[in-house]
């Protein structure tokens, strides 16, 4: 609006002619077109993703000779949930709340949908759903998983796109799934024990926002088969994985957990575990705090080793995050310097990579109290990016 106020209104428009035009094709109907934002309803799941994917490859055509800076592109979120409409035609509820919240996670240009819609679509065999993981947000009770779609006919198009077009490597969260606990206990009533487990495990996992836990309803599907780790991590796309087994004699409980990596299928991690069975949930909370508390370090002691094994051309921010750290961990002045630089690179190709934001300030620190950094008396700044969300769905 600020260069070209006339330019904006009329791609504005273009834009949500073509919103209208996909959604109503579609068997849905446009409830709200205020601002930059489109609210609409459908009588199917599918029909929902297929307007979403058909809306990003007309504007995705339509913007194809703009500049980069003048392309408007739209995020969208599709949600399965019920709705109450008022006589004025408005909508609320649950529905409309993830919905938007889904909007505001996904990327420009891109689709995320929930593992209600992924599951009731699951058969379209023209669309793809990569796992997302899961994410906590505001004013919703319980975590969002979420799931990119990919259309055929989008994905053939990146596919053929040269080398030279591909966008930069960003902060690449690793990711992990949690396998659905063994029960060997000769009591097969007991596998609620073991699944209890593992969903809250997964749980206790998502809060850390810079992991990407595999969806439970991704990770269940492999529940009492005999799997091949490095199949099941290229089938969720996850960089490790966490299985384990419970088993009950008497009032005693055993519980084995471990993590592998995912591509070689080797152990990184691997813990036993006995307590007394009496208060049930007292044990599961004490059981998942512990073995997620385990896992954070070894995963980022992981990810040092898998950074620096990296060819150095092809660091995104997350690598060079934890070169950085372990520059850090060293606790030189030479070392110091060089984390500082590691992490500077990693907010140059991330800019809202907050860890790298605290890491670098923490190392300012450490260089003015520890390596006698001299005073010019000129105090550092440190800026902390915050990105705002839509009001609805788009």
């Amino acid at each position: 609006m600020g260069s070209d106020e006339r330019a904006t209104v009329t791609t504005l428009d273009a834009a949500r002619a073509i919103f209208r035009s996909m959604i109503e094709s579609n068997r849905g109907r446009v409830i709200d077109m205020a601002g930059d934002s489109v609210l609409a309803v459908f009588e199917s799941a599918n029909g929902a993703v297929a307007a979403a994917i058909a809306v990003q490859e007309a504007l995705d055509s339509a913007s194809a000779t703009e500049l980069d800076e003048r392309r408007m592109r739209f995020r969208i979120g599709i949600h399965l949930g019920d709705v109450i409409e008022k006589p004025d035609g408005t909508i609320h509820g649950d529905g409309v709340n993830v919905a938007s919240r889904l909007q505001g996670l996904a990327p420009p240009g891109g689709i995320l949908v929930s593992d209600l819609i992924q599951g009731a679509t699951r058969g379209n065999s023209s669309v793809t759903f990569v796992d997302q993981g899961a994410y906590e947000v505001k004013n919703i009770a319980r975590p969002i998983t979420a799931f990119r779609v990919q259309a055929a006919t989008r994905a053939s198009a990146n596919a053929n796109a040269p080398a030279s077009a591909a966008a930069p490597a960003v902060s690449a969260r690793p990711s992990i799934a949690i396998l659905p606990f063994d029960n060997m206990s000769s009591d097969a009533d007991q596998t609620y024990i073991a699944d209890g487990l593992t969903e809250d495990l997964i749980t206790e996992l998502s809060k850390y926002h810079w992991l990407r836990v595999i969806a439970r309803n991704s990770s269940f599907a492999y529940r009492g088969r005999a799997v091949d780790v490095r199949q099941v991590a290229k089938e969720l796309q996850a960089n490790y994985v966490v299985e384990g087994s419970v088993r009950r004699a008497g009032k005693r409980l055993r519980i084995t957990a471990q993590m592998l990596d995912g591509e070689t299928g080797q152990h990184i991690w691997a813990e036993r575990y006995d307590r007394d069975f009496e208060d049930l949930f007292a044990m599961q909370d004490e059981i998942t705090g512990t073995i997620a508390g385990r896992l954070e370090p070894e995963l980022g002691m992981a990810e040092r080793q898998r950074a620096h094994e990296k060819p150095t051309q092809n660091l995104g921010a997350w690598d060079s995050y934890h070169i950085g750290l372990t520059h850090m961990f060293r606790f030189t002045r030479e070392d110091n310097v060089e984390a500082q630089r590691r992490l500077r690179r990693a907010i140059e190709l991330d800019p809202q990579f907050a860890l790298a934001h605290a890491r670098l300030a923490y190392c300012a620190i450490l260089e003015m109290v520890y390596f006698d950094a001299p005073s010019n008396g000129r105090a550092r700044r440190f800026s902390f990016p915050i990105a705002s969300t839509g009001r609805a769905p788009t």
